[in-house]
């Protein structure tokens, strides 16, 4: 599974919700593209022993956050097939003043990624199967 991290400033943090005996959740939101016109408000998970995470930190901290991307899906019987994307939190420190002061997100390489041609960049749309080479 990929992983990724982003850096923000912590917006909302909520209280640990026991959902049942053997699973609590806890959410919490970072601020991100604070220097842009429109800022980004990111909302994460922590499950189980994770919750405990966020205990350390306060509202308006530079953290850096490294989460996991979920999905689900999920069958109602009145609306048929759902579909539910969570950011699951698995670590947080302090971010550094320097990357406290321009916010980024690293990505990691999908696992369906190819190597790029030399002339173009070969893009494999993981549903298709098509290779779309760009001109840029």
């Amino acid at each position: 599974m990929a992983s990724f991290e982003v850096s923000g400033t912590l917006k909302v943090k909520q209280n640990t919700q026991v959902v049942s005996e053997k699973f609590s959740k806890r959410e919490f939101v970072l601020t991100t593209d604070t220097t842009t016109q429109y800022p980004q408000f990111i909302s994460f998970q922590l499950t189980q022993d994770k919750c405990a995470l966020l205990d350390n930190y306060q509202i308006g901290e530079e953290l850096k956050v490294s989460f996991n991307l979920r999905g689900r899906e999920w069958q109602s019987p009145e609306q048929g097939i759902k579909y539910f994307n969570s950011l699951e939190a698995w670590r947080i420190e302090k971010s550094s003043n320097e990357a406290a002061s321009a916010p980024q997100t690293n990505y990691a390489a999908p696992s369906h990624a190819t190597t790029p041609n030399p002339n173009a960049q070969n893009i494999v749309m993981p549903s298709t199967g098509i290779t779309d080479d760009l001109p840029f």
